[in-house]
């Protein structure tokens, strides 16, 4: 089986080798603005349209398309990727000292037989209370800007982090384990 991640995330990538893949890039461009507000949902969603971009192109061969999205969301309100420092300052003020959930959608497709399953995995994650001075170090060091909640916890945003209740795995940005147990269940997917 071939696999193609919809998907320019090295994060995402270095996930899909730990688990054995062998596997080519390439990310669906997609317009996320698609006025789902419910978090779940929303990451669903998008990694259906991701993987229905890319399987489109590859219809009738045989591969597997792997896409996802991930978002944090917190009272409510969706964190995406921040605008600018400002954005992401407000964000990680925002999230200190509280609980927030991390969603991630992730979608297989079978472009041979048009097999498609989404599912959603949630992790809650605890941030200690938060410095002035901590938030604007991470910032200047540009970690931030590309991260949906603006961190990283397997940067030094994980330094924020007091408590972890899910896997650590989606936080960064697709679920292991879920990914795994979802090829095996409905895939047939042997790999470790």
């Amino acid at each position: 089986m071939k696999y193609i991640l919809a998907s320019m995330s090295p994060r995402r990538k270095e996930i899909l080798g730990d688990m054995g893949l062998t596997f080519t890039v390439e990310p669906a461009d997609i317009d996320e603005n698609i006025g789902v507000t419910e978090p779940d949902l929303l990451v669903r969603e998008l990694s259906l349209l991701k993987a229905a971009h890319i399987s489109g192109k590859y219809c009738g061969k045989d591969f597997l398309v792997i896409a996802a999205d991930t978002v944090v969301a917190l009272d409510g309100e969706i964190l995406g990727k921040p605008a600018d420092k400002n954005d992401a300052k407000r964000m990680l003020e925002m999230l200190s000292g509280k609980t927030h959930s991390v969603f991630t959608g992730y979608c297989v497709s079978d472009t041979k037989t048009g097999k498609t399953v989404s599912k959603c995995a949630e992790t809650k994650v605890t941030f200690k209370s938060l410095s002035e001075e901590e938030i604007d170090k991470y910032i200047a060091g540009g970690s931030p800007m590309d991260k949906a909640g603006a961190y990283g916890i397997q940067d030094e945003g994980g330094n924020f982090v007091s408590g972890i209740d899910g896997e650590f795995s989606n936080v960064v940005g697709l679920p292991k384990e879920a990914l795994k147990t979802l090829l095996k269940e409905e895939f047939t997917f042997e790999g470790r």
